[in-house]
């Protein structure tokens, strides 16, 4: 996976390099007959390529209501972490919606994170979106589970039945639960600081033991196997059901804040290390 440290240099005029951090996107194909319709993927296509600039204030969206009981208005004018200059974030949306299958997420998430073409730009961080029940708040999982999944996808398989076949497992000797190596408490904040107030934001530990979890643990296992000592910048994010265009442009918005907020998170843990290593190596010339 690449690294936010280096992220992709790109020439400009004059001959100098600009940095871009190149930010993976997914979206789910409908699953369900009463939501014909997967907000996940709504979302994931209307993005951006590039994420554009932070709004000063964020004061929602029009003609969306928020949810019973929340509150409304503009951001604080002191957040805990307020915008900092970024370098470019270019977002690469999967093309097609996932099908929601096991076999069929097991093959394609390899080809997500598969980077021996120098066309096939780096990528830093990724965000895989699914849909939750029908409820009120966005949530970023925490971890991902590589077994007891017991419900059947679309094509009425279990993962058991891909596991009983001729292959071996790909992660069978990974750990049952996998987390991101993102600072996710950090993550959360800035996600908060640039979106509406009225948004309820969540960490959640339980991504469901369904699809949504199967991607995020394939990419976190996938991960782990091409590089142990790679971090896993990547993360899943649970949008409500609701799929009107008011409610999409809604999780548009709140997916582009979440993706500054893990972009910042990164962009200050590098630059935090950069300050130890140089203080480091102030000591040793003393």
């Amino acid at each position: 996976m690449g690294s936010v440290g280096t992220g992709t240099r790109n020439k400009v005029s004059g001959g100098e390099e600009e940095e871009t951090i190149n930010v993976l996107i997914t979206g789910f194909a409908p699953f369900r007959t009463d939501f014909p319709i997967n907000p996940s993927w709504e979302i994931a296509k209307s993005l951006p390529e590039y994420l554009p600039p932070p709004p000063t204030p964020f004061r929602g969206i029009p003609g969306h209501v928020p949810p019973p009981g929340t509150a409304t208005g503009t951001i604080p004018p002191n957040p805990t972490n307020p915008p900092i200059p970024l370098p470019k974030v270019r977002l690469l949306v999967h093309p097609s919606p996932i099908h929601v299958g096991y076999r069929a997420v097991r093959n394609l998430v390899p080809s997500l994170w598969h980077l021996d073409s120098p066309s096939t730009p780096k990528i830093d961080l990724a965000v895989h979106i699914g849909m939750a029940g029908p409820r009120g708040f966005y949530s970023i999982e925490r971890r991902a589970h590589k077994s007891n999944y017991t419900m059947g996808d679309v094509d009425n398989n279990l993962l058991s039945d891909l596991d009983d076949e001729s292959a071996p497992h790909p992660w069978q000797d990974l750990p049952e639960e996998l987390l991101s190596d993102l600072d996710m408490e950090d993550v959360l904040q800035r996600w908060r600081d640039h979106s509406p107030p009225y948004s309820d934001l969540r960490i959640s530990e339980d991504a469901g033991h369904y699809l949504c979890d199967f991607i995020y643990y394939s990419s976190l296992a996938h991960l782990v196997k091409n590089n142990p000592h790679e971090r896993k910048r990547v993360v899943f994010l649970h949008v409500p059901s609701e799929a009107s265009p008011a409610w999409v442009k809604v999780g548009r918005e709140l997916c582009l804040s979440l993706v500054r907020g893990m972009v910042e998170s990164e962009v200050v843990r590098r630059e935090r290390g950069l300050k130890v290593e140089d203080h480091q190596e102030e000591v040793g010339e003393l």
